[in-house]
Parts: C-alpha cells; structure tokens; sequence
C-alpha cells in the first residue's frame, strides 16, 4: 500500500560556504552555529510535522483533527436526544444525584478515541481513492489489519453487496466504526455487509 514517501530534511549550510573562504574561521564558526539551529529546529519540526500530522498511521489528535475536515469525516458519533420525559432516575421525579435525570435533552456526539479516529480516516481515504476493484480492498484490508488478522472481500458477482469476512472478531472499537460511518471500500452502489467468522 502507498507509504509516506522518505523525504530528506536536512539543510546543509556549510554548502553555501564559497571555496575562497576556506580559510575564515569565525564565518565557518558562524555557519556551524547556524547548521546545528537548521538541525535541531527546521529538520525536527518537519520530521515531528510529518509524525504528528502529515502521516494517518501516527498522527496524534490534532493531525487527526486536520484530516477529519480534509477528508470531511466528523470524528464523533451522534447521540441523539433521549426525549423530554425522564428516562431514568431515583423516587417519584426520577432524579439522580444531581437532581436530574439520566436522560439526555439535547444531541450530542460521543467522541471516538485516538485509535478508531485513525481507523475511521484511514478507511475514508482508502475509500475516496480507491477504484473499488476486489483486488485493491482486499490488499487493503490486509494492509489495515494485516496484525490482527484476515479480512477479506468477497463479490457476489451481482452488484447488490460486497461481503467483507473477518477471521477475528473485532475489537468493540472497530466494530464501533463500522458500525457508525459507512466506510467500507467498495463500488459506487454496492451495498456492504459484515461476517464475522473467528
């Protein structure tokens, strides 16, 4: 599957340094001084920008947050309103502790954690550049949880559904996501269903 390409960061003032002045000292000082900032601050911001944003494998929350508007995947589940009436709650007036009930008012969004956001991007931007072929899923799909275990599509050969088989049963986390979002790669139309078969 399609790695971050290996970039080279580093920056080489002393390159710079014309051969007429070899025999300056205190400018070859001042260069060494400027190639030590260049590494510690230009080379490691880009290699941490790389980790922290640019690479979905690694990505911390804020590189996620960025991804999300890119590939426009909220990175939360919906939960709706449970009503106006108490749902839950102690006594007569069904109240908790703090004199409330259990119930939810209004939505909300349960926010998912760091490693089902990574997930969540990784499927949707598999899934906006991907031709949909079984080949290239499947490929995928053993990219993606290749440590875990087989997955694996199969085609009914009619166009109704694609049938994604898992070997393993999935964490309560994966199972989570593909629950929620409708990320699973395959052809436009084509429905999706899950088996799990450990």
């Amino acid at each position: 599957m399609a790695r971050v390409q290996a970039l080279d960061l580093s920056v080489d003032v002393l390159q710079a340094l014309l051969w007429q002045y070899d025999g300056a000292p205190r400018l070859k000082a001042l260069l060494a001084a400027k190639q030590g900032w260049y590494d510690r601050s230009q080379t490691g911001f880009w290699s941490d920008w790389i980790r922290d944003v640019f690479d979905l494998r690694t990505a911390n929350d804020f590189g996620l947050t960025v991804w999300a508007i890119i590939l426009n995947l909220p990175l939360g589940i919906p939960a709706p309103a449970s009503g106006v009436r108490p749902v839950w709650g102690f006594g007569a007036a069904n109240q908790n502790f703090e004199n409330g009930n259990f119930g939810r008012l209004t939505p909300a969004s349960l926010s998912l954690t760091t490693e089902q956001r990574r997930l969540a991007l990784r499927l949707r931007y598999f899934q906006l550049t991907t031709n949909g072929t079984v080949p290239q899923i499947n490929a995928f799909l053993a990219y993606l949880f290749g440590a875990e275990g087989s997955v694996y599509v199969l085609d009914t050969l009619d166009m109704t559904f694609a049938t994604y088989v898992f070997t393993f049963t999935p964490s309560p986390a994966v199972l989570a996501v593909l629950q929620q979002f409708d990320l699973l790669p395959r052809p436009a139309g084509v429905g999706a269903r899950v088996l799990i078969i450990p």
